[in-house]
């Protein structure tokens, strides 16, 4: 039996089928899109608030605040200095401002991914059930390329902000949720049996005892979800969020090599950042609870 002979869906057929997806999603988007704006107004709200908060700040204090924030969070002095080079060196080259953008883009979609992502996580290690249906679900965000998410963002919500902050958000919540779902599951089943054995309910297992034990994980989930949030800001640029993306992009139709280099490297530097800083918070507190454990 040749290829030419597998049963398959005539052309007629298909392109019915494919009009017809068609139609029903624009009239969905015209009977609803309005609504999901509305609905999306806070979010927009936060991220310019977010924004003007970040650009107004004088540049040496900001790098004040985020040097302290790198130092409370890793104790690493190498740490610091790495931050200071490179936040002097992004302002001093010119990206400063599209840098705040991009810092501000990141924290907004972070903030809402922990927010949605450690609830789900937490029910889906709480249900068998409910992990086989997500599961599938996470594995078609993760896979899916990233260009599609902005097909029906774009059709519902047009060109902004808040389509490029949804691409964004939904591209980088599994490893948080997943993540969740894992260091909860993985507690010492004997810990919890002490836990019942002391009478103690679902809500107290899970906020003294799960998720103090699970949190090198979620931390874990949420360094992947900045590295993620962070991946997708160039292709989120294209439907017009500012910061970084926007001259990479700028850079790649004009052929500008030097420009999609640096804003390229800035990019980078703060990914290492990022990373960096939440690694080693997470293995201060593993340490921490592994002393705890010991004592």
């Amino acid at each position: 039996m040749s290829w030419s002979e597998f049963p398959s869906m005539s052309r007629t057929d298909l392109r019915s089928l494919r009009r017809s997806i068609d139609e029903s999603f624009r009239d969905f988007t015209q009977e609803y899109g309005e609504s999901l704006e509305r609905f999306f107004d806070p979010l927009l709200e936060f991220l310019i608030f977010s924004e003007r908060l970040l650009l107004s700040t004088p540049w040496p204090l900001m790098i004040a605040i985020c040097a302290a924030l790198a130092f409370l969070a890793s104790r690493s002095w190498k740490i610091v200095l790495g931050v200071l080079v490179a936040f002097i060196l992004i302002g001093y080259l010119g990206m400063w401002q599209d840098t705040m953008r991009t810092l501000s883009i990141i924290t907004v979609c972070t903030m809402v991914a922990i927010a949605v992502g450690i609830p789900i996580g937490i029910a889906m290690a709480r249900s068998n059930k409910l992990q086989a249906l997500i599961s599938p679900v996470l594995d078609v965000m993760q896979t899916m390329p990233s260009f599609v998410y902005l097909i029906p963002v774009v059709m519902l919500l047009g060109i902004g902000k808040v389509p490029g902050l949804i691409a964004v958000i939904i591209y980088a919540l599994p490893p948080i949720v997943r993540l969740t779902n894992l260091g909860i599951r993985q507690v010492d089943p004997d810990v919890i049996e002490a836990a019942d054995a002391f009478g103690c309910s679902s809500w107290q297992k899970l906020v003294n005892i799960q998720m103090p034990l699970a949190l090198p994980s979620i931390f874990a989930g949420v360094n992947q979800t900045i590295m993620m949030s962070l991946s997708m800001v160039v292709i989120a640029s294209m439907i017009g969020v500012k910061g970084l993306g926007q001259p990479v992009l700028k850079a790649i139709t004009n052929q500008y090599f030097s420009m999609g280099l640096l804003n390229g490297f800035a990019i980078v530097a703060i990914a290492i950042i990022f990373d960096r800083v939440s690694q080693q918070y997470g293995r201060r507190i593993q340490l921490h609870r592994q002393g705890d454990h010991n004592g």
